[in-house]
Order: structure tokens, then sequence, then C-alpha cells
């Protein structure tokens, strides 16, 4: 190794990445940096090593598993392509988001110059998005009385029990939000027949699914039905808002955490609000909310709907938690009775 060659050592070089020392260690595991060794052993790396290590960190938050960082470090572009076209929508709906942002301003301004002043909460809402919010009467099972949604961020899961009242509220919601659209389980009706008709009447709504279904299946998802029937619902171009009856219905843990893990990095993005009804501890992960997403829990008790923080002790953390099952256990749950004594 030549001395003339400057070279860190894990911690700088972490460092200078803005990575983990774990992080390196992780692509040197998979092969994907070969760092030299000092006489004494430890790792030297060099700027090529440095250069490789900032197109890999730039490869996983594009949101590549390691294996396709390294199918891409080797020349393919399968999956980079389909990454980009991930980081592209999420970026093209910023853009539309900020395009109609700025439509507001220029309307007050427009205001403004005919002598009217915005209308009580206009500037809030166009200033403060995290504000943003809906308030309604609750619908039976509950008495009416007035819930509030406020604070809707990129991920907003809806929980409860059986017959807790989730369905009835994010009904309610997908009624009250503009431009909210409600993707019900008929989705899953006649094998995803009315997605197979939506694929074949859209071109640019295929390609997008196709795009997202790559991505997951790279990342382990099992291709189905019920997940191009769920993909062509959050891909659909038109809806502001997107609410999901039971989002991991038919789908196995490995596809659930495919998905789950992609749409945290949509949300971190800035994707359009999505609301998901979900009683599986694959989606639903206590341990790994984020700033991006919220927890509304229905009581079992019909009392009014409540957020719920993702710590320990919070109040209603216990009750989110055992509303949350493996999805082994889900899928054992859902099957009848008289299915499971037939399959015996």
């Amino acid at each position: 190794m030549g001395s003339s060659t400057p070279r860190l050592n894990a911690s700088a070089a972490a460092a200078r990445l803005g990575v983990s020392i774990k992080a390196l260690r992780l692509y040197e595991r998979h092969g994907l940096v070969t760092p030299e060794r000092t006489p004494a052993g430890y790792r030297a790396y060099g700027p090529d090593d440095l250069a490789r290590a900032a197109d890999i960190a730039a490869l996983r938050k594009l949101g590549l598993g390691l294996a396709q960082v390294a199918s891409v470090l080797g020349g393919d572009a399968r999956s980079l392509d389909a990454a980009l076209g991930a980081h592209e929508a999420a970026l093209d709906r910023g853009i539309q988001d900020l395009v109609s942002k700025l439509d507001r301003v220029r309307a007050m301004r427009a205001g403004l110059a005919r002598g009217r002043m915005p209308a009580d909460g206009e500037l809030t809402r166009l200033l403060d998005a995290g504000g943003a919010g809906v308030a309604f009467s609750l619908p039976w099972p509950w008495g009416g009385e007035r819930f509030e949604c406020r604070d809707i961020r990129p991920l907003n899961y809806i929980i409860g029990s059986l017959g807790s009242g989730k369905t009835r509220l994010a009904l309610r919601l997908a009624d009250a939000l503009p431009g909210a659209v409600f993707v019900g389980l008929d989705r899953l009706d006649d094998d995803g027949a009315a997605a197979s008709d939506a694929l074949r009447a859209d071109p640019e709504l295929k390609s997008r699914v196709d795009r997202t279904s790559a991505l997951l299946i790279g990342r382990g998802a099992t291709p189905s039905a019920a997940l191009t029937a769920l993909l062509v619902g959050l891909e659909a171009a038109s809806p502001r808002v997107r609410i999901v009856d039971m989002i991991e219905q038919d789908l196995d843990r490995a596809t659930q955490l495919a998905l789950i893990a992609h749409l945290r990095e949509c949300a971190a993005a800035g994707m359009r609000p999505l609301f998901l009804l979900t009683r599986s501890s694959a989606i639903l992960d206590l341990a790994a909310v984020g700033p991006d997403e919220t927890i509304l829990l229905c009581p079992a008790n019909h009392s009014p709907p409540v957020r719920v923080a993702p710590y320990p002790g919070a109040p209603g953390y216990e009750a989110v938690a055992t509303c949350l099952a493996a999805p082994e256990v889900r899928e054992r749950v859902a099957r009848r009775p008289e299915a499971a004594r037939c399959q015996a």
C-alpha cells in the first residue's frame, strides 16, 4: 500500500460517508467493498473504496437491497431503473404538491389585489401542511361525537379490534377528506379482475405498477393477484389521499415486509397521505414507527378514536399491541373453522 495515498480508518470513513461503521462492515461482508489492511490488521479505506461505498450508500437510499446493489455495480441496469422510477414518481408527487401550493399562493395574492383577505385557517393550511386535517361527527357505532383528525402524516395507521368501528371510521374519512379514495377489500374479488381491467385500460398505470412490483419482488415480495390489485389502488394517479382496507390481506410475511419498507421510503420522500387499516405486526411494527407515521386506535368500548404514541407506557399502547398479530396468525384466524376441518 503506497504511503502517499491518503487512507481512512473505518470510523473516519463512516463519518465521511455519513453511514455507520456497521453499514461499512455489512458492505464488506457482502463483498461490495474490500478495503486494504494496515500491517496491524486495521481496515484502510482509499479514494476508490470511499467512492464505491458512497455509490452503495446512494443505491441503498434509493431502496435497493444489497443483492440488487451488487447487480447494479456489476452492470445490471434493471434494478437501478426500477429504483430510479420509484424515486422519480416520488419526486413527481412532490412537484405536484408544490405546484398546488403555488396555485393557492397566487390565488391568495389575486384575492388581496381585489381587496379580499384570506379566509380563517387558509394561511395556516398553506404554511403548515402537517397541521392539515378534517373534523366530523363520528358515525355508528359511535354516538355522533365530534372527531378531529389533525396532523395527517404520509403514513397513518387505523387499528382496532373486530367490531371496533375502524372500517366505518375509514369510510367516513374517505368522505370527509378532499380527493380521498377508499381502496376496499373488493379489490380482491374475482381474483383481482377489476385491477386487471384497469391495467389494460391505462398503460401509464400499468408501467407504474410493473415498476413498483419489480422493486418489491427484488426485496423478497411474492408475486400475486392480491399484490397487483393493491398496487393498482396505490399507484392510481388522481387521489390526493388513499385509505386502504386491510392492506395485508392475502399477502405473505415477506411481501408485507417489502411493502411497508417501500412505503416508509415513499413517506420520507413526501408522498401523499396514506391511511392503512391493519392488524398485522409486520405492517405496523411499533418499534419501527417513525416521524412520518401516526397511529389511530378505535377502542373496543367505542369511545372516540385516539392517537397513540408508539412508546411502551403511552396511553393506548397496550391496546394497539394486543390488536396486532404476526401474518401467520392473522392468516390462520382468517380461515373459517369449516375450511380448516376440511383440510385436516
